[in-house]
């Protein structure tokens, strides 16, 4: 799980928190409110006092020029596992007006010493995108309950959706949207295990590439179905568009690896990420001979564990739990 923790920067700007026990004055003790990205917490159980996400927000809105944000980051909002976003939602959504700068949200930045990623629950959040159309970059933490509608949106760049499992439906949809700026897309799959149930043929779309014409990273990783989505990556066409692609954290064996490196060209990449696999030394030099002559960065050294109880192979995900 050392691959969830908090963000330390977004949007090019250092996350700062905003300390929930300093009413203040606006302003005051504080960096200037267009210099960081704000992460905006409920006090962890034990360690402050019993705020609802809702009034550290107003606290927030007391003392920082909302006019200037340009990044919030909503971190822990419930003291409740079952508590889903949805008031937190709703207040973002009501104070659009006062965030004409707002740039950039993040959802869900909760390490797993708060709650484990597959605690967290979540609630339809693409009422974010259409409400704040000037966004340029979303990102979302955790997959139960988590619900996406397709959406249009102009001006986003970087979509980032982290689970340790993500639901069909929210693929499909994200699949379905129409996203004409965007240059990042990064989809934790996860596993049937924690609810990942989508199948390669709801990434089609997005393999396609048709509604993604400026798309130059992808990453379709922390799959139980990395196999499928490599040997797919063989053909796509979205491929010769990009400049990253990463199929890490998921289970990728020799059999999908090797349909990979059987397929399209994939010399014209800056970076190809296989980092956490289950492949053989001689699949690994395969791709070194193939690629890295070529000036592709290369991550595959990284190889996941894999365990034998009744006689069988089991094998994980990076992020399930």
């Amino acid at each position: 799980m050392g691959r969830v923790n908090h963000l330390e920067t977004f949007y090019g700007l250092k996350v700062r928190d905003f300390p929930f026990t300093e009413p203040g004055t606006k302003g005051a003790r504080l960096p200037a409110a267009d210099a960081v990205a704000w992460r905006i917490s409920t006090p962890p159980y034990g360690t402050g006092p019993l705020l609802d996400w809702e009034q550290v927000f107003e606290r927030f809105a007391d003392t920082v020029d909302l006019s200037q944000v340009r990044a919030i980051v909503v971190g822990l909002w419930t003291k409740d596992v079952s508590c889903r976003p949805d008031k937190v939602i709703e207040t973002l959504l009501a104070a659009r007006d006062q965030l004409p700068s707002l740039r950039a949200l993040f959802l869900g930045d909760i390490a797993p010493e708060e709650y484990e990623i597959s605690w967290i629950e979540q609630g339809l959040v693409s009422p974010l995108l259409e409400g704040f159309p000037e966004l340029e970059e979303f990102g979302v933490r955790g997959g139960n309950r988590l619900e996406f509608h397709p959406v249009t949106h102009q001006r986003l760049r970087s979509l980032v959706v982290e689970t340790g499992g993500l639901p069909a439906g929210v693929v499909r949809a994200i699949a379905a949207s129409d996203f004409p700026a965007l240059k990042y897309l990064e989809l934790w799959l996860g596993t049937a295990d924690y609810g990942g149930d989508s199948e390669i043929a709801d990434l089609a779309p997005i393999l396609q590439g048709t509604r993604l014409p400026r798309l130059r990273h992808l990453a379709l990783c922390n799959s139980d179905y990395e196999d499928e989505i490599a040997a797919a990556m063989a053909s796509a066409p979205i491929v010769a568009q990009l400049k990253t692609l990463d199929l890490s954290m998921g289970i990728l064996t020799d059999e999908g690896a090797t349909a990979l490196l059987s397929g399209q060209p994939l010399t014209h990449l800056k970076t190809l990420d296989l980092d956490y696999n289950f492949l053989s030394e001689p699949v690994r030099q395969r791709f070194r001979d193939a690629l890295e002559g070529a000036g592709v960065t290369l991550y595959l050294d990284e190889e996941a564990e894999e365990h034998e109880w009744d006689d069988e192979i089991h094998r994980f995900v990076a992020v399930g739990e």
